[in-house]
C-alpha cells in the first residue's frame, strides 16, 4: 500500500494490472476475431474497423497485438523464474559448500558475468535451438549470473550475524538454515530485482522472436509481429510499431512497479509445519552434573587465525572462572581480546580460527572434540551488544524465543509459544503477547535487549555472557538492563560474565574484575577494590579515564597515551610498556607473568604526578 501512494508505484501497478488483465482475458474475448482472415483486407490501413491496419492475410493486427500479450508475459515469466531459481542456487552453493569447494562456484559466476548479456543469450539461443523453448532456456540461464551475483553478496552478509552463527551452533544443517533464516532475509532485493528482471527478459525476448529465434509461425507474440509488420513499415508502421510499443508499455509497467516496491517491500516467511517439526529424540538429553562447584572454569585459552608469516593470536594465555551466583566483568580497551574471548567460550569462533585451551562447563569440556548443542542452548546464553543483528528481522520474535524450546526442550509450537511469551514476561516487557507477534525492528532497543534476555531464559541457564549489553542505550535503559541481569542473577543462580569497555558498568553489578590487554589479562581484582587498590597500571588509567562527580571541571580528562598494540606485531616484554609511564629495561624485555592476581613488574608503585591529572580510552 505505501508502493501505491506513491506517482511511480500507482503508474506502474495500473500499468502492471492492466497488462496481466490483457494477458489472461484477451485471448479469451478477442481469440477468434484475432485469427479471423478477411481475403478483401489484405495489408489494409488503419480504420476505423481496424485500428491498426491488417496484416498479409487480412487478420485484425490490434486484436493481434492484444492476444499476444499472454504469449509473451508467460514466456517472459518463465524465462525469470528460470534466471531466478538457477542464480539462487549458483549463489546459495559458495556458502553451503564452505570456502574451498565454493570458490570454483564464485570463479565461474565471475566469468559468466563478464560475458556481454546479449552475447550470451545469442550463444545459448544456438544451443537450445530455435523456438519459443530455446529461447526462454537461453534467456533464464543467461540472466543467471546476474543473479548469482546479487545472491552472494546478499547471502554472505546475512551468514555473518549473530542468529545465523548460533543456528550452526545449536546443530541445524546448512540447508535448514538458508531456508529459515538466510533466504527470507534476502528476498526483498530478490522480488524487487526479479520484477524489474521480468522487464528486461520481455525486451529480449521480442528480440529474439523478431530476429526469428524466438516464437516460430502460427505461434505469435510481440517480437513475431514486429518481425511481420517490418516489410511494410514505410506503407503501415502501425503494423511494426504497435507491438513495440505493447513492449515498451509492459516494460515499464515492471520497472515502475519493481522501483516503487524496492522501498516498500516487508516480506514475512512462511514456515510450514514440515520445516517446523523437531526430530525425535531416542535419548533424553544428557544433563549437567549440578554438583560441580564452577560453573564455567576457562585454562590458557587461546585464539589464532592464519597471518602473512606467522599466526596471529589476539586471545593468548586467558584463565578464569565463575561460580554458581557469580558476577565477573571483563574490561578493557577495544582490540583486548575481550570479545573474542567470549566467542571462544560459546564456541562461535569461525574458521579460520583455531582454539586452544581447556574450557569447562558445567562439568564438561566443550574443546573436547563432541557436540554440545544441547548444553549450549540450555545452559548457557549469549547477550550480544546489538540485538538487531542478533534477532532474524523476518522473524517475529515470539517464535524466534519458542525455537529454542522446540529444538533443545521437544516442545510443541504452543507450548514453546506460551513458554516465550512467558520468557518475555519475566524479563519485564510490558504486554509480552504484543511483543511475542512484533517484528525487532517494532520493538526500541531496550525491549529488543530484553528479549535477547528473555531467549536465553528459554531453556534453564546457568551462565549468561553479556558482551556489551548496554552500548547503544541510553542511561536509563542500561540501568534497566543491568538491574534485569542483577535479577536474574539473584533469582535463578546464573552465573555472569559481564564484557564491557565501560569499567562504572562493570563495577556496577560484578564481584570479580579482570582486566584484559593485547589478549592477556593483566590483572583480577575485586570489585569494590577497583577504584581504591588496583595495581596494574593500566587498570588505574581506565578507572581514572572515567570521569565523577568529583573530577575537577578545570582540568583536562584523562587520557592513556599512544594506541593499543597489533597482536599481529606484539613487541617482547610487556605490550603495556609503551604506553606505561614507569616502564623500565625489564618491562621492554620481559613479560611478566600472572601472578597475586596482577602481571606488572611495577605492580603497586605510584604514578608520577603529571600521569595521574590525564583522561579517557
Amino acid at each position: 500500500m505505501r508502493a501505491l501512494r506513491t506517482p511511480v508505484g500507482a503508474t506502474g501497478a495500473g500499468l502492471l494490472a492492466t497488462v496481466l488483465l490483457l494477458a489472461v482475458l484477451a485471448p479469451l474475448a478477442f481469440g477468434d476475431g484475432a485469427a479471423a482472415v478477411d481475403t478483401d483486407n489484405l495489408l489494409a490501413g488503419p480504420s476505423a474497423e481496424h485500428w491498426f491496419g491488417t496484416d498479409n492475410a487480412g487478420r485484425d493486427l490490434f486484436l493481434r497485438v492484444l492476444v499476444a500479450t499472454r504469449l509473451s508475459i508467460t514466456l517472459a515469466l518463465l524465462a525469470t523464474a528460470i534466471a531466478v531459481l538457477t542464480g539462487l542456487v549458483l549463489g546459495s552453493l559458495p556458502w553451503l559448500l564452505g570456502p574451498r569447494l565454493g570458490r570454483p562456484v564464485t570463479a565461474l559466476v565471475n566469468i559468466l558475468v563478464a560475458f556481454p548479456g546479449l552475447l550470451l543469450v545469442l550463444s545459448l539461443a544456438t544451443v537450445f535451438g530455435v523456438g519459443a523453448r530455446g529461447a526462454v532456456l537461453a534467456i533464464g540461464f543467461a540472466g543467471a549470473p546476474t543473479f548469482a551475483r546479487l545472491c552472494q553478496t546478499l547471502i554472505a552478509g546475512i551468514a555473518a550475524r549473530d542468529y545465523v552463527a548460533a543456528a550452526e551452533i545449536a546443530g541445524l544443517g546448512r540447508i535448514r538454515i538458508l531456508v529459515r533464516h538466510v533466504l527470507p532475509n534476502v528476498a526483498e532485493p530478490l522480488v524487487v530485482n526479479a520484477t524489474i528482471g521480468a522487464g528486461g527478459a520481455l525486451l529480449a525476448f521480442a528480440g529474439l522472436s523478431f530476429l526469428g529465434l524466438g516464437v516460430q509461425a502460427p505461434a505469435y507474440d510481440w517480437g513475431r509481429l514486429m518481425q511481420d509488420g517490418l516489410a511494410g513499415i514505410y506503407l503501415h508502421p502501425l503494423a511494426a510499431l504497435a507491438p513495440g510499443i505493447a513492449v515498451v508499455i509492459a516494460g515499464l509497467a515492471f520497472n515502475l512497479t519493481g522501483e516503487a516496491v524496492a522501498g516498500a517491500l516487508g516480506v514475512t516467511p512462511v514456515v510450514g509445519p514440515r520445516a517446523w517439526s523437531v526430530p525425535a529424540r531416542s535419548t533424553p538429553a544428557k544433563s549437567p552434573a549440578q554438583g560441580d562447584d564452577l560453573v564455567l572454569d576457562v585454562r590458557d585459552l587461546a585464539v589464532a587465525f592464519p597471518g602473512p608469516s606467522a599466526p596471529v593470536t589476539p586471545v593468548r594465555g586467558v584463565s578464569l572462572s565463575l561460580r554458581p551466583g557469580e558476577a565477573v566483568g571483563i574490561v578493557g580497551e577495544s582490540g583486548s581480546g575481550k570479545s573474542l574471548t567470549a566467542l571462544a567460550i560459546a564456541q562461535l569462533v569461525e574458521e579460520p580460527g583455531r582454539v586452544t585451551g581447556e574450557v569447562t562447563l558445567c562439568g564438561t569440556d566443550l574443546n573436547d572434540g563432541g557436540h554440545h548443542e544441547d548444553l549450549l542452548g540450555t545452559s548457557l546464553a549469549v547477550v550480544f551488544q546489538d540485538p538487531m543483528t542478533s534477532l532474524n528481522p523476518a522473524m517475529r520474535v515470539g517464535p524466534q524465543l519458542a525455537e529454542v524450546s522446540r529444538f533443545h526442550q521437544g516442545l510443541g509450537r504452543r507450548e514453546a509459544l506460551a513458554r516465550a511469551v512467558d520468557r518475555l514476561r519475566a524479563v519485564r516487557l510490558r504486554d509480552p503477547e504484543r511483543a511475542a507477534h512484533a517484528y525487532p525492528f517494532e520493538l526500541s532497543g531496550g525491549m529488543r535487549q530484553r528479549a535477547m534476555i528473555g531467549m536465553g531464559l528459554m531453556g534453564t541457564p546457568r551462565l549468561i555472557i553479556a558482551d556489551e549489553p548496554t552500548t547503544a542505550l541510553d542511561v536509563t535503559v542500561q540501568k534497566q538492563v543491568l538491574a534485569l541481569l542483577e535479577e536474574v542473577r539473584r533469582e535463578h543462580g546464573t552465573a555472569i560474565l559481564l564484557i564491557s569497555h565501560d569499567v562504572s558498568v562493570i563495577g556496577e553489578i560484578c564481584d570479580r574484575v579482570l582486566v584484559m590487554y593485547a589478549g592477556r589479562i593483566v590483572e583480577e581484582i575485586a570489585a569494590g577494590d577497583l577504584h581504591s587498590d588496583a595495581r596494574h597500571p593500566y587498570t588505574r588509567a581506565l578507572v581514572a579515564a572515567v570521569p565523577s562527580m568529583s573530577t575537577p571541571r578545570d582540568l583536562p580528562l584523562a587520557t592513556i597515551p599512544g594506541q593499543p598494540v597489533d597482536p599481529a606485531a606484539l613487541p617482547p616484554g610487556c605490550a603495556y610498556a609503551a604506553r606505561c609511564p614507569l616502564a623500565t629495561d625489564q618491562c621492554l624485555s620481559e613479560e611478566p607473568a600472572l601472578l597475586d592476581g596482577v602481571a606488572c613488574w611495577r605492580a603497586g608503585d605510584p604514578l608520577p604526578m603529571e600521569q595521574t591529572k590525564q583522561v579517557s580510552v
